[in-house]
């Protein structure tokens, strides 16, 4: 069997059967050694966790300046009546509402879907440590699986 990538992975990897042009940061030269030449590949959701938990301060944080930068502007348009500043004033008001909503709204989606990935890790790395419980590996009868 004869395995092409496309173009782009080609880049990322090199053509097939060369040493790839890209690696994990945690793997080592030798097949099957993580980090430190362990040997074995750790996982901890706790960084899914914690980008999902900035992401969600961070969109509470968006909508609370939007909601302080239209308090601010309250009253404005009344006390400037006839200067052309005021209508500038109100544009660029409007844009940065947008914007800050545009900002709430991408971290409250990117919250959940790093949330997910959490999960879904979790519940993989659980499956996989339950599947191998029963496999017999010579040698290592003094660790703990």
């Amino acid at each position: 069997m004869v395995v092409t990538y496309s173009e782009r992975w080609q880049e990322l990897f090199g053509p097939t059967g060369d040493e790839p042009a890209m690696r994990l940061a945690s793997a080592s030269g030798e097949p099957g050694a993580g980090a430190g030449g362990t040997g074995r590949l750790k996982y901890s959701k706790g960084p899914w966790t914690s980008a999902s938990g900035t992401a969600g301060a961070l969109r509470t944080r968006a909508e609370a300046s939007r909601s302080v930068l239209g308090r601010g502007h309250e009253g404005v348009a009344a006390g400037a009546v006839g200067l052309s500043s005021a209508m500038a004033l109100k544009s660029v008001l409007t844009s940065w509402e947008e914007r800050l909503r545009a900002v709430r709204d991408e971290c409250d989606q990117l919250k959940g879907n790093l949330l997910r990935v959490a999960k879904e890790m979790g519940e993989s790395e659980t499956a996989v440590k339950s599947s191998l419980k029963g496999v017999h590996v010579p040698g290592k009868a003094s660790e703990k699986r």
